[in-house]
């Protein structure tokens, strides 16, 4: 990339052109789950007392209304993908209606600066030459925006790959600061990334308003010999500063009101490679001072804060101390004593109980590496984790306690879900959070998916005459131990038992604990198909396991949603069927499709099924063949194209009014990418989310509900779990 001045129109978000398709009004929740995902930083703003800003990794950002009491998500209406990965986030010092923010998912995705001035409602958009790295290792670095707070004008970004940029224009405008020692180390190996300018400060106290901050630094997160460099002039000119040597990185860092600068340091940029760190304390005229807690001993310090209502109060934070445990320490002498606030910390999770999910008590969090205390009360101190966001309002008590500070907050990834014909309306499969039975769709739900516990549900398939029963698939965290990655409910998903396959092959293994076999149930829940290598049934809950006859290995099969004789699978060329419970498969006639039924090939094991029963009548089928859609009437002896012009990714099926269902989708009709429902069997297409709620395109799975008209449920890839219906109607 070329050095000196990039330009770049500002560009408005705006709607994206209509379409001659009808809008159907449609009304969007998010289900509650209570944050879920990780959150790499948090700020307070200077300007306004109650007001905050959250970024995330793949859900966009959020702003704290102290009037509603509640996290607002400031992105749903963008629809660059990329831009839900927030790389870093700093709010106007002095105009609580100012707030940017740097967007860029990764290395080799779309990067941009976002302007508001209306605290997040909207947004003007720049992008940039530099790459970003919102969801890559090292995104709980910063913060790498800055704003001078002598001349608000002034913004300064360390970039991962590309060195330090200024503007002066209030962030429409970028030019590389050539003068600054570190260039950058260039574009990264694919799935690799760098640290680069880990943070900027500006020295309110070294600068006049209106004639900016003349004291900068910036810390450098890149192998070297130096990690920490100051400006004594603006930017034009920079000094190295000593620290604690070259193993340790400068990854994060606050300045206090009398320019006293704290700094964090680490051996790795995180999420999990900081074995060891160290914080330290400079003067303004870059001496510096070693003040690590003396029984820190591991991890990296990812978290640093100062208070500006309490002179000398300075709070840090711990990542990845895996033997002693990740905590915080509190000064109130600018470093020179600490108090470990993990042993005198309690947690209430009363409203996201959800945290228990991996069967024990709520800790101190791990991934903390946004932390920062209120600029208006020292005591209300926010840090945030791989899953959830903790504050307290009593930092400075003997008992301290924490509450999770996520309402409104739904940052998660969701792989797949189920709507039953009775019981819950709602059973999803997440990332990481393994999964939930939604009884309450406003509530945190209670952890039920143990017994197997799997960190992913990668499928989950229900009985359709049976529905109590309910069958999952799964993964675990990698170098975790697992007896079953499969698990069979009989009462709705509220509890379970694993499923457990006998070791096959030469030599013998079990092909079940990788995490890539799905399994399906017949619809009175009496037989489980299981799509391993050597396709296997059983009909006594799992306790023995026959061969199926006629299905290639690894093939996931479907069941007949009404009649428990009947299971359906694709490969290549063919449909197949069984006729006796998943004992023998056969070709189906399939008249009408097309020779080469690739297109509907199962890729992944988080992919959803391209073969879908219908709940409504026996051997009613769904293919999505690529883009297309084919329905069939007779148990795939004949299908007939049904989506018309719609380029279909993914659809589901629900209760239409009259006797056949409602078909929704996510897919691109003249040109324009969206979800859709249509009440004609694809005849016509309804556009039914709008320019608010776009989510950054971000979709994993559809799915109708079977009992309530013109319900739907959309799991994104960020932002958590929605259900939507028809303006004015619904629960």
């Amino acid at each position: 990339m070329s050095f000196g001045m990039f330009a770049a129109l500002a560009v408005l978000a705006a709607p994206l052109p209509a379409v001659a398709q009808p809008q159907m009004p449609y009304g969007w929740t998010n289900v509650t789950v209570g944050s879920g995902g990780y959150a790499p930083g948090i700020v307070f703003s200077p300007a306004e007392r109650g007001l905050a800003y959250l970024r995330t990794d793949m859900g966009g950002a959020y702003r704290w209304d102290a009037a509603a009491s509640r996290w607002m998500p400031l992105q749903d209406g963008n629809v660059v993908s990329s831009y839900m990965g927030v790389e870093s986030i700093a709010p106007d010092p002095h105009n609580p209606a100012g707030v940017y923010m740097a967007a860029g998912m990764a290395a080799n995705t779309p990067a941009a600066i976002l302007r508001s001035a209306d605290r997040g409602a909207t947004w003007s958009i720049t992008p940039v030459p530099f790459s970003m790295g919102g969801n890559e290792a090292g995104r709980g670095l910063g913060e790498r925006l800055a704003v001078d707070p002598n001349r608000t004008a002034t913004l300064f970004f360390g970039s991962r790959h590309d060195g330090l940029w200024r503007s002066d224009d209030a962030g429409a405008r970028w030019t590389k600061l050539i003068a600054f020692p570190r260039a950058g180390l260039g574009k990264p190996a694919p799935r690799q990334t760098h640290g680069g300018v880990a943070f900027v400060l500006f020295d309110s106290s070294s600068g006049a308003a209106g004639a900016g901050s003349r004291r900068i630094w910036a810390g450098i997160a890149d192998p070297g010999a130096v990690h920490l460099y100051r400006s004594e002039d603006g930017g034009a000119s920079w000094l190295p500063v000593a620290g604690p040597g070259a193993d340790m990185l400068a990854v994060k860092a606050a300045i206090a009101a009398d320019g006293t600068l704290y700094v964090g340091y680490a051996t790795g940029i995180g999420q999990s490679d900081a074995l060891d760190g160290a914080v330290w304390r400079f003067t303004p005229d870059g001496k510096g001072q070693d003040i690590t807690p003396p029984d820190h001993r591991e991890g990296g310090i990812l978290g640093v804060a100062v208070a500006a209502s309490a002179p000398g109060t300075v709070a840090i934070s711990t990542l990845d101390r895996y033997k002693l445990g990740d905590t915080l320490w509190l000064s109130r002498d600018g470093g020179e004593h600490w108090d470990d606030l993990g042993p005198r910390s309690r947690r209430d999770i009363t409203a996201t109980p959800f945290l228990l999910h991996e069967g024990k008590g709520a800790d101190f969090g791990h991934w903390i590496t946004g932390l920062a205390i209120d600029p208006f009360e020292a005591g209300h101190i926010a840090y945030t984790t791989g899953a959830t966001v903790y504050a307290t309002g009593t930092a400075g008590q003997a008992l301290v306690d924490w509450a999770p500070w996520v309402r409104g907050i739904e940052q998660t990834a969701i792989i797949t879900l189920i709507s039953p014909t009775s019981g819950a309306h709602l059973v999803s499969g997440f990332g990481d959070l393994a999964g939930f039975v939604h009884d309450d769709f406003g509530v945190s739900p209670q952890p039920s998916f143990t017994n197997p516990y799997l960190s992913n549900t990668n499928t989950l398939d229900y009985a359709g005459r049976k529905p109590s029963v309910i069958v999952r698939s799964g993964s675990l965290y990698a170098n975790r131990p697992r007896e079953a990655s499969l698990g069979r409910s009989e009462d709705g998903g509220r509890s379970w038992v694993p499923v457990k396959l006998p070791a096959m092959g030469h030599p013998p293994v079990r092909a079940d604990l990788n995490g890539e076999a799905a399994m399906s149930v017949s619809a009175d829940g009496a037989t489980m198909l299981v799509a391993t290598p050597e396709p296997l049934r059983s009909r006594d809950g799992g306790k023995t396991w026959l061969r199926v006859d006629g299905l290639p290995g690894s093939t996931r099969a479907t069941a007949d949603k009404v009649d428990p004789a009947r299971f359906y699978a694709v490969d290549d060329t063919r449909v197949l069927g069984s006729r006796d419970g998943g004992a023998h498969f056969a070709p189906l006639a399939g008249r009408g499709l097309p020779g080469d039924l690739s297109a509907a090939r199962i890729r992944n094991r988080e992919q959803q099924s391209t073969l879908i029963a219908s709940p409504f009548a026996a051997g009613e089928l769904w293919l999505k063949l690529g883009g297309q859609l084919w329905r069939s009437t007779d148990g795939g002896a004949s299908f007939q194209p049904v989506s018309g012009a719609l380029q279909v990714e993914l659809f589901g099926l629900g209760k239409g009014r009259g006797q056949t269902p409602d078909l929704y989708a996510v897919g691109t009709l003249a040109g324009l990418r969206a979800v859709w429902r249509s009440d004609d069997l694809g005849k016509h297409w309804q556009r039914i989310n709008d320019e608010g709620h776009q989510w950054g395109l971000r979709f994993r799975v559809i799915s109708g509900d079977p009992r309530v008209v013109g319900r739907v449920y959309l799991g994104t890839d960020g932002r958590g779990l929605f259900y939507g219906d028809p303006a004015g109607e619904g629960k």
